[in-house]
């Protein structure tokens, strides 16, 4: 069983290579993002959690099926919430 997984910008500061802004939503439909852009840094920082959601898996730390993660970029730090949405068939 499968999920989609959602992911959205809550927070940014300085200057985003990728020039990710508050309220973007980047969607993964199974192995695939199929709406919106990610840097890779950011989805190197995230493909554990985007993963476990995605497979169903339980995360110790989501708060209301939640987590958040930071893009690695310390000098302009943008932080993601990323989701568990629908099954997927």
């Amino acid at each position: 069983m499968e999920y989609k997984v959602y992911i959205t910008v809550v927070s940014q500061e300085g200057k985003c290579a990728a020039e990710h802004k508050v309220g973007d939503v980047i969607e993964v439909t199974g192995p695939v993002i199929t709406k919106g852009h990610i840097c890779n840094s950011a989805l190197v920082a995230m493909f554990p959690e985007i993963l476990a959601l995605r497979l169903g898996a339980e995360i110790p730390w989501a708060k209301k099926g939640k987590v958040k993660v930071a893009c690695p970029d310390a000098e302009n730090p943008v932080i993601f919430e990323i989701r568990r949405g629908e099954k997927i068939d």
